[in-house]
């Protein structure tokens, strides 16, 4: 009892991996948060250098949870590094709004301590799906294999031995082509051959909010473009 626990979070907005550091400042005992982001490294880049810069190009992967340029639960975190001083944190985030890029000054070291930080590729990603299947039968979501694949390479890296919690955040059903393909090399000629695909894979059954979806009505079929979603809002609203 009382033994440290790592946790690798998959992250794109800083969520989930913030509540493990408020959960850590509260007694739970945590050796390492490891902080897991797909090609959109923002944060990687953020923990490894103390320089948050957006100004890069925005990927889109098949973890889009995580594709995310400015992680706004981040601003939290900055506010405690920085001795819980809101306006040094406010002035930060302004900087970020009009240069698009910020650098820490002098902080609270014993917080960043408690962080590491890394990402993998789509490659990376799908290969650890695969490598995880064929090690244990359990099929993860990309995201959860972003994490995955992170950890492995931060275990390599530090040779940490502490037990760890990879955070898995979503189903596999929910990105069933992404899975199967993973999985088997072959592309499934769409979502719903997938979805059959990987209950047989996974031996996990189809959940109820999945199944039946090819044969139910569609209820919602207007297709708004980017520029005109103002408009349809107000439409909507009678506005």
């Amino acid at each position: 009892a009382g033994d440290k626990v790592n946790f690798t979070v998959p992250t794109g907005n800083f969520g989930n991996i913030l509540a493990a550091y408020y959960a850590s400042q509260i007694g739970v005992p945590v050796g390492k948060l490891i902080c897991a982001s797909n090609e959109n490294k923002v944060l990687t880049d953020f923990f490894t250098t103390g320089t948050y810069d957006k100004k890069r190009e925005f990927k889109i992967t098949t973890s889009p949870s995580m594709d995310i340029l400015v992680s706004s639960n981040l601003e939290r975190l900055i506010f405690h590094l920085l001795g819980n001083d809101a306006a040094k944190t406010k002035a930060l985030m302004e900087q970020l709004v009009s240069e698009g890029e910020y650098t820490l000054p002098d902080v609270d070291q014993s917080i960043l301590d408690l962080f590491e930080a890394g990402y993998a590729t789509e490659v990376e990603m799908s290969a650890e799906i695969k490598r995880v299947y064929e090690a244990s039968d359990y099929i993860e979501d990309p995201h959860t294999a972003v994490a995955s694949a992170v950890y492995q390479k931060y275990a390599e890296r530090t040779g940490d031995k502490t037990p760890t919690v990879i955070a898995s955040t979503a189903s596999p059903y929910k990105f069933p082509r992404v899975a199967v393909e993973a999985v088997s090399g072959q592309a499934p000629a769409d979502d719903f051959v997938a979805v059959k695909e990987l209950e047989k894979s996974s031996g996990v059954a189809i959940p109820k909010a999945v199944n039946g979806l090819e044969t139910a009505e569609v209820r919602h079929k207007t297709v708004v473009a980017t520029g005109d979603m103002q408009k349809a809002v107000e439409n909507y609203l009678g506005l």
